[in-house]
């Protein structure tokens, strides 16, 4: 069984949209702590963190809005994440908007940079401070914890940087241009719905799962609602039509728990305001929970 540190980050800086800083208080509410302590789990910490006091003037970074107070969370997240995972404990950060990846990311490779992500996303998240379009930074985690343009500014001080070809990325629906040519650049596994459709999720997460095991690396999951259909989990400020379903999400969970070497996750981008009677936190406690161990029948797994 795990020891777990649930890591609350309730900002929508790195939106435009209001909403997802419920996110962490609608998971809990949707049961995800009694969930985990159903399988067997121990709950070392439950908080919710505050942000760095981080002033940075936007004028220059047009478009790109709020970077002071999204790197404020990042530096916080950052080290909340390396200290939990420096005690042996598996930490569940719950936001709030995608930007806050950059931190958990960050804290993943100060202590373990050999780590591989397993990234369940519409969208990559691989524009630069310089790149993006529309200025909101929950478009940007991966690429600067990859050392990309504007991590500096970000993190404050230097940092291990991700390698992106530990990256896989699977549900990939919406990539603007710059992203495009900086994924390709950059060599990041990127498995669009095309390749859900043609090869199945599961040979997708099995290939990814086989890559860590091949490195001998731990693997950080980071998954963010609008990975499912948004017909079935309404709850996110960026749908976009023909996401994963159900079942798929749940053989995705399933096959990285029995892995055996998920050590980190992310839970974003669940807006409360716009769901209908709480059915997607309760979605993204039960995938959660099948990412932790939970099953219809029983099946021989390595031990955590």
């Amino acid at each position: 069984m795990a020891k777990l540190t649930i890591i609350g980050a309730p900002t929508e800086d790195g939106t435009y949209r209001r909403g997802c800083i419920m996110g962490p208080a609608a998971l809990r509410t949707a049961g995800l702590i009694d969930a985990f302590a159903a399988l067997g789990h121990e709950i070392v910490a439950d908080t919710d963190l505050s942000p760095d006091a981080i002033a940075i003037d936007d004028g220059p970074l047009r478009p790109a809005h709020d970077v002071g107070a999204v790197a404020g969370w990042v530096r916080a997240i950052r080290r909340a994440v390396a200290e939990a995972l420096s005690r042996g404990e598996t930490p569940v950060l719950l936001g709030g908007d995608h930007s806050i990846a950059a931190g958990s990311l960050a804290g993943v490779m100060d202590v373990a940079p050999h780590t591989h992500v397993v990234w369940l996303d519409a969208h990559p998240d691989f524009h630069t401070l310089a790149t993006t379009e529309s200025g909101n930074l929950h478009g940007i985690p991966v690429a600067i914890a990859a050392g990309l343009e504007g991590s500096r500014l970000v993190y404050g001080a230097p940092h291990v940087p991700l390698v992106p070809r530990h990256v896989t990325m699977i549900g990939i629906r919406s990539v603007d241009r710059a992203e495009r040519a900086l994924l390709q650049e950059h060599g990041v596994h990127v498995h669009d719905m095309r390749d859900v459709d043609e090869h199945g999720v599961g040979w997708l997460i099995r290939g990814a799962i086989a890559r860590a095991q091949e490195a001998g690396a731990p693997i950080h999951v980071s998954l963010d609602v609008d990975f499912l259909d948004p017909d079935l989990a309404p709850a996110v400020g960026t749908t976009v039509p023909g996401g994963a379903t159900v079942r798929e999400a749940h053989l995705a969970m399933e096959l990285l728990h029995e892995s055996g070497r998920v050590r980190s996750l992310d839970l974003v981008e669940l807006n409360p305001f716009l769901d209908e009677r709480g059915r997607t936190a309760t979605l993204m406690v039960d995938l959660a929970a099948s990412l932790f161990g939970r099953t219809i029948m029983d099946r021989p797994t390595p031990s955590w």
